[in-house]
């Protein structure tokens, strides 16, 4: 009797190709397509005029290549930068090593660091969620969108994008350590930790971050034990129940100790580094305040449409009108309050406080830096905004039941229209100038924008159409140094001396200017006092010149 086999095999390969394992895959082959499809441009893009020579073009340790000497300096430098980032200098080094001063390599670089973020996101959260589309949603929205720009086309924030590369090994690394706790687990974890601070500081709400994953997704952790364990006998004692959850946030807290004493020496070295290189802005504490809160909902607003998006945004000196400081706290207690009564629901409270976290660093309680935003800073913290939203959607949808062809085609149409916002963005790095006139157009009162743009136009020779940036951006901040010693040098070739003295003057007074700029405010000095025929002022300041290159 001769036997019948089944015909089994193109349903065998059917159950392949539809299998979660194969769609994950999949999945991570789109993400890593459109990203580098987007992006692609930037590789033919220079560098800019802003931070690229500190970190690249014009620092020779950076310029030897990836060497001892480089690694010895990369780890002991805490003067360059105004931070401790030895992770960040030797791949700048190693760039230099393999592209040398060709830019598009140190982008194509930034881009695959990028890349490999985006595909990390993505398993990260399907590896702790078990939910596919729900991951790749929110993967594709940190590929896209237009926030994440600078990020990506600034050759100086390869901090960046290397700091979050550590974050999100961590993260996944830390859901293998929750799934059986162990010395070497943990020790994994803070590596990777320690690693991404070496990167940039900006991770160092790590440990925070860790507790909101134990409460969800891996469901360690529960903030509101079920309603038996809040009853109280009739002597008023706590339920065992209600002691176990306590037990269990006390050694959830505990267990995130080491990492938070790693977080505590990042923050004071960082802090003590800026200080001491001048980059700590002292503004009035409520005008902080009142910046850091209503910066919240800035990025809130350029989260949900992001438009005028540029590189430095300029801090608002003159302070925010109370009601909209007001406003913007009421909101974000309101926000607050319903994620929290929502709390059942845990990718809400996980995804808002993620957001709101993440951004303490940077949100300008301690002000670094002429901005009031920056793009920059949402690379991390808009994770949690895209979790609320995918998680959110998805479960409205299921519980309108709605067809789901309509979600898809709706998160396909916001994908397409940030990609489309995201590739004019890409467009202004092209080149420094077009870069900071579109800052101008985009913002006011913009000095650092006045600076650069008239930084550029003397170095084509255009001497004259210049200078009214210089006087523009001075009189926006009339103690910046590097404005006042340009100003100062042409107007001493315009044979205005006494005014060209009274800006190297006002060089040498302010606090954090450089060595470098000091000497260079000196040294012109001396040829202005000898053109006045003030021969002792000049010989003192050729004296001090002669010290300071000595002593350099």
């Amino acid at each position: 009797m001769t036997s019948i086999t089944p015909i089994t095999a193109p349903h065998n390969r059917w159950r392949y190709w539809s299998s979660p394992e194969r769609g994950t895959v999949l999945a991570s082959l789109v993400l890593l397509i459109a990203t580098i499809a987007l992006y692609y441009p930037v590789s033919y893009y220079p560098f800019i005029n802003f931070d690229d020579d500190v970190y690249v073009t014009r620092n020779p340790q950076v310029q030897k290549g990836l060497t001892w000497s480089t690694t010895e300096w990369a780890l002991r430098s805490t003067y360059v930068a105004d931070n401790w980032h030895p992770l960040t200098w030797l791949s700048h080094a190693l760039d230099c090593q393999i592209f040398e001063g060709n830019a598009g390599g140190h982008h194509a670089m930034n881009l695959a660091f990028h890349t490999l973020n985006v595909l990390l996101l993505f398993w990260v959260l399907y590896r702790a969620t078990g939910f596919t589309a729900r991951s790749f949603m929110v993967a594709a929205l940190f590929a896209i969108h237009p926030i994440n720009v600078e990020s990506v086309v600034w050759i100086s924030e390869r901090k960046n994008v290397l700091s979050m590369l550590f974050f999100l090994l961590a993260l996944g690394a830390y859901r293998w350590y929750a799934s059986r706790p162990g010395l070497r687990r943990y020790l994994l974890v803070a590596l990777l930790f320690c690693l991404g601070l070496m990167a940039k500081p900006q991770v160092i709400t790590l440990p925070f971050v860790l507790l909101l994953w134990d409460y969800w997704p891996l469901g360690r952790l529960a903030l509101r034990p079920s309603s038996s364990a809040l009853r109280q006998n009739s002597s008023g004692e706590i339920s065992g129940e209600q002691r176990t959850a306590n037990s269990e946030w006390r050694w959830l807290l505990l267990e995130k100790l080491p990492l938070l004493a790693l977080s505590a020496a990042s923050a004071a070295v960082t802090m003590r580094l800026q200080a001491a290189g001048g980059a700590v802005v002292e503004h009035a504490f409520p005008l902080r305040l009142g910046n850091a809160i209503f910066a919240y909902v800035r990025y809130l607003a350029k989260a949900v449409w992001p438009s005028r998006l540029t590189i430095l945004y300029p801090y608002p000196v003159s302070g925010i009108g109370i009601w909209k400081v007001s406003a913007a706290l009421v909101f974000l207690v309101a926000i607050s309050a319903i994620v929290i009564e929502k709390r059942n629901r845990g990718y809400l409270p996980v995804g808002w406080f993620w957001f709101l976290g993440t951004l303490v660093p940077m949100i300008g309680l301690v002000q670094v830096g002429p901005q009031a935003i920056a793009d920059r800073y949402a690379y991390l913290s808009f994770v949690g905004l895209f979790i609320m939203v995918c998680w959110g959607a998805a479960d409205w949808f299921q519980q309108v039941r709605w067809s789901p062809n309509i979600l898809r085609a709706g998160s396909v149409a916001v994908l397409l229209v940030f990609s489309a916002i995201t590739y004019r963005q890409i467009g202004y790095w092209r080149d420094s100038m077009t870069l900071w006139s579109h800052a101008l157009q985009v913002t006011n009162d913009n000095w650092v924008a006045d600076d650069k743009k008239g930084e550029l136009l003397i170095a084509q020779g255009k001497v004259e159409e210049g200078m009214p940036y210089f006087y523009r951006a001075v009189a926006l901040a009339p103690e910046d140094p590097f404005t006042n010693l340009t100003i100062g040098s042409y107007e001493q070739k315009q044979g205005k001396l006494r005014e060209a003295i009274g800006r190297y003057k006002k060089v040498i007074n302010v606090a954090h200017t450089s060595r470098v700029i000091k000497l260079q405010a000196f040294n012109s000095m001396c040829y202005a006092y000898r053109g006045l025929g003030d021969t002792g002022h000049a010989d003192k300041c050729f004296e001090v010149v002669d010290r300071m290159r000595v002593y350099k």
